[in-house]
């Protein structure tokens, strides 16, 4: 009786948490957007780690992992996946450059849907993501984050992406977590810490 009253209080607290996500005011939205642009005009390159984790219909469990981003404005993305295994992805000149644990390979960037990922990413370090004219945003907030929900506008581009979200903690201008759900259903969410603005990055962190 006893796991029976916990378990529906838990659903009743679970209810009221999810339920202080509520959409901006038009006001609020505009402010929002004017300060994250306005703050992120001075961001010249970003530093974070990050923890990554997918989640697939077809496996048991979710795929984590671990490692670190680096920006250098104005559109070169590096990711370097250091656990549990060493995978380096950048983003330069409008090509993926990969390594996959010592085979070293390089492909067009354009259509691929991690591109459009980073393409937020970086435009989230200068203020325009919010004009991209690929998504139409909804502006959301908790008592944590400001929340901004990106949908695709076009049919090609939904047949990969359903939607991505990002947060942005209520003290910071730069992402603290992207929430990305694909038209297959599987999701992908990825945590940055340690973020540091403006730190040097040596030229390594974008070549392989």
């Amino acid at each position: 009786m006893f796991k029976n009253i916990a378990f529906f209080a838990f659903l009743l607290i679970s209810g009221f948490v999810f339920a202080q996500t509520t959409a901006m005011t038009s006001v609020e939205s505009k402010a929002f957007v004017t300060k994250i642009s306005a703050e992120t005009k001075e961001i010249k390159t970003l530093l974070s780690d990050f923890v990554q984790t997918k989640k697939m219909d077809f496996l048991d469990k979710n795929i984590v992992t671990q490692g670190k981003m680096s920006l250098k404005s104005p559109n070169i993305l590096s990711w370097k996946y250091t656990k549990p295994y060493q995978y380096s992805i950048i983003f330069k000149e409008n090509k993926i450059f990969i390594n996959d644990q010592g085979k070293k390979s390089s492909v067009d960037a354009k259509s691929k849907t991690f591109e459009k990922i980073n393409k937020l990413i970086v435009g989230s370090s200068n203020g325009k993501m919010f004009s991209d004219p690929e998504f139409s945003v909804v502006y959301l907030k908790n008592s944590t984050s400001n929340i901004a929900k990106f949908t695709p506008k076009s049919a090609q581009l939904l047949k990969y992406i359903k939607q991505i979200e990002l947060h942005f903690l209520k003290n910071q201008s730069t992402v603290s977590q992207v929430n990305m759900t694909e038209a297959s259903g599987d999701t992908t969410n990825i945590v940055f810490k340690n973020t540091k603005i403006n730190a040097p990055i040596p030229a390594s962190e974008f070549s392989l």
